[in-house]
């Protein structure tokens, strides 16, 4: 089976950003373990919220609004550990961790503490697919990799806010009305669109799709076809189109190159 690591962390370091919806923050997670398996130190955050992270993704998890404190705090805790998950402030009610302002985290990586950061990007509220606002993504700009991220299981079916996040927004990427089919092609549609899961995206950074929830292998095969389609649409959008899952770890079924053949 293909390593995501290899795919993403072709760098000795880096700072990599995920944006879109259907499987983020596990996707995140399991590769921040990844990495820490192969040596790196790992720095796990996010420019929106994130749930607190189980121990299990996460065990050393500090929460203060002063970067400079955070920073003074991860180098004492990567004596124990080699992944430290930072967040601004622990929100109550929600019982989600606020993230830092983008431009922080070039404060992070110039500390030189971490090999690798990883930074959840979006919100998206728990679907399969989102559609970004006007303000969003909060893509930081010194992102190096970016992935964007879209669950397979919204293809079939209506376009709605039960499975898709500003469905409104999206569905203008795609080109379907409210409660139409999400077809193959309107997924391909959606990536290919210069204001769409990519947009805000520093004009460096290397730029892949991860396509979750590849559960079986007609997925598998829509995912192919996703690729094919792209690769048809003009210059690419992405390097690299990948097909896989994140659930209890990430699986990479195939690795589609979205480089225009003829």
């Amino acid at each position: 089976m293909l390593s995501i690591s290899k795919i993403f962390c072709s760098e000795p370091h880096g700072v990599i950003s995920f944006v879109g919806a259907g499987g983020k923050t596990s996707l995140m997670f399991h590769l921040a373990g990844l990495l820490v398996l192969s040596g790196q130190r790992v720095l796990t955050t996010t420019t929106t919220k994130i749930f607190v992270p189980t121990p299990e993704q996460s065990e050393t998890v500090i929460v203060d609004s002063d970067p400079h404190t955070v920073l003074r705090l991860a180098s004492s805790g990567l004596k124990n550990t080699a992944h430290v998950t930072a967040a601004a402030a622990h929100l109550a009610e929600s019982g989600k961790l606020k993230g830092f302002d983008p431009h922080v985290i070039k404060l992070f990586e110039e500390s030189g503490l971490f090999d690798w950061i990883l930074v959840e990007a979006d919100g998206a509220a728990g679907r399969s697919l989102k559609a970004p606002a006007e303000h969003e993504p909060a893509i930081p700009s010194n992102t190096s990799v970016l992935v964007s991220v879209a669950g397979l299981d919204v293809i079939g079916k209506p376009l709605s806010e039960d499975s898709v996040f500003r469905s409104g927004l999206a569905g203008k990427l795609m080109g379907l009305a409210d409660g139409e089919i999400v077809t193959e092609s309107a997924l391909a549609r959606f990536f290919s669109k210069s204001d769409g899961p990519f947009k805000g995206a520093p004009s460096a950074s290397r730029r892949f799709i991860f396509l979750n929830k590849a559960v079986d292998s007609d997925l598998r095969a829509v995912g192919a076809r996703i690729a094919e389609k792209l690769r048809r649409q003009g210059p690419p959008v992405a390097e690299t189109l990948i097909v896989g899952q994140a659930l209890e770890r990430i699986k990479v079924h195939s690795a589609h190159s979205l480089a225009l053949t003829r």
